[in-house]
Parts: C-alpha cells; sequence; structure tokens
C-alpha cells in the first residue's frame, strides 16, 4: 500500500458508514458489500494492525514520531472472504490478535495522531481508487472519502452499544463488567470525538440511522432502499 495520501476526487462508488464503537457499522458495512459485491474496507482493523504491532515492539502508543516511523515501514492487506475480513500484518495473519482489550483501548491513541492518519486515509483512497468500496470507520464520510455517492452515519444509545461490545468479546472468551465496558466506550467516544485530526462526526450529507432498537438485516434494508432510491 502506498503511504502517500492521495488528493480526493471523485469516489463514486464509495460507501461511507461512520458511528461510534457498537453502533453496528462492521456488521452492516460487511453485508452491504457482500449484496453489492463491492469490497468491505475496515479502517478500523487497519488502525488495530498498526496498534498491535506497536504494542508488541513496545512502542509508545503516545510517540507520534516513533508510530509513523513503524507505519512507513509496514504493510496491512486486507482479505475480504466469506468468514470475514482477515488482516495480515507484514504477511502474517493476525485477525484474532488485533480484538484483545488491550488493541482495542489503545487503538483510538494510535489512531489520533495526526501523521499515522495521514498514512492511513493515503492506503484507504488507493483502495478506493482501484474498486468500489463499503467503507466503515470515524471520518470515512468527512475525511477519507468527502465525495462518496452514499454516506450513512449510525448510532445507538450507549448501554445498548456497551451490551453489544460485551457479547462480541465474551463470544472470544473475554469477560468484562457492564460498568468497566461503559466506561471505555465513553472514554473512547470522547477520545474519537475531541481529536484535532479525523475526529469522529456525521457528515453534513450523511443520512442518520439510529441501530438502537433495530436489527442488522433491518439497517441494511434501509441503507439499500436509500442507494436503490438514489439511482431511481
Amino acid at each position: 500500500m502506498q503511504s502517500k495520501s492521495t488528493t480526493p476526487s471523485s469516489f463514486t462508488q464509495a460507501i461511507t458508514i461512520d458511528g461510534p464503537a457498537g453502533a453496528g457499522k462492521s456488521t452492516v458495512a460487511r453485508k452491504i458489500a457482500k449484496i453489492l459485491n463491492y469490497f468491505y474496507l475496515d479502517t478500523g482493523a487497519m488502525y488495530r494492525a498498526l496498534t498491535y504491532k506497536a504494542i508488541a515492539h513496545g512502542i509508545d502508543i503516545n510517540n507520534e514520531e516513533g508510530l509513523v516511523h513503524l507505519a512507513q515501514k509496514t504493510h496491512i492487506d486486507l482479505e475480504d472472504t466469506a468468514e470475514g475480513i482477515i488482516v495480515f500484518l507484514d504477511g502474517v495473519d493476525i485477525s484474532d490478535r488485533i480484538r484483545s482489550v488491550e488493541v482495542t483501548n489503545s487503538t483510538s491513541i494510535v489512531s489520533s495522531k495526526p501523521g499515522v492518519r495521514e498514512i492511513m486515509v493515503g492506503w484507504q483512497q488507493a483502495i478506493g481508487h482501484r474498486r468500489p468500496v463499503v467503507i466503515e470507520g470515524r471520518d470515512t464520510g468527512t475525511v477519507v472519502f468527502p465525495h462518496a455517492a452514499h454516506k450513512f452515519y449510525l448510532d445507538a444509545d450507549l448501554a445498548e452499544r456497551a451490551r453489544r461490545r460485551e457479547e462480541e468479546l465474551k463470544k472470544k472468551g473475554t469477560f468484562i463488567e457492564t460498568d468497566d465496558m461503559i466506561h471505555q466506550i465513553n472514554e473512547r467516544d470522547h477520545r474519537d470525538m475531541s481529536r484535532d485530526t479525523g475526529p469522529l462526526k456525521k457528515a453534513p450529507d450523511a443520512i442518520l440511522i439510529d441501530t438502537t432498537t433495530l436489527s442488522v438485516d433491518e439497517v441494511v434494508a434501509q441503507i439499500l432502499q436509500t442507494i436503490t432510491r438514489h439511482h431511481a
């Protein structure tokens, strides 16, 4: 992947899905991509991969210079399979390792560094130039693909987002108290929304969908209906 950021032009075949942790972005984006035969671009997985590498190499995640230097020597690949996204870090499958609590809690710190984001956005835009993508993250509709054909912002109340995250971790054998999970998500929201570079926010032209009481299929249906109407 190229590390130099490209100039955003017309990403007519990009569909962006932004929102906070636990809003359902990843699951919905994967389904939309599969239905439309688009490439699912998981930006969070890319930041998680770099965060994992930084932790494994003992690099201070608050040291932007060290993180940028590490990113410049890093190769991240995403493979979209029927079983889900496989994340390759320097040729090694680390898909399971990047979902640990330590990596999860550190990723928003790593992703807040302007130098790191510049490199990552360049990689993501390069992928979007090559193929139609469904991309999800925090700033995909505002920074990465500001000219995307379709933009959505998913949200849900805090308690529901915490419950979803707990369920996800339980399936992987990790258990955490509800109060602790709510605290972690609150902190992550604050970091994501208050950072200077690429903060979490709804693009003015993005469609807001509250997923609190909706099933994944209901959210997917709403998005597909919107896209269909646009092309009618």
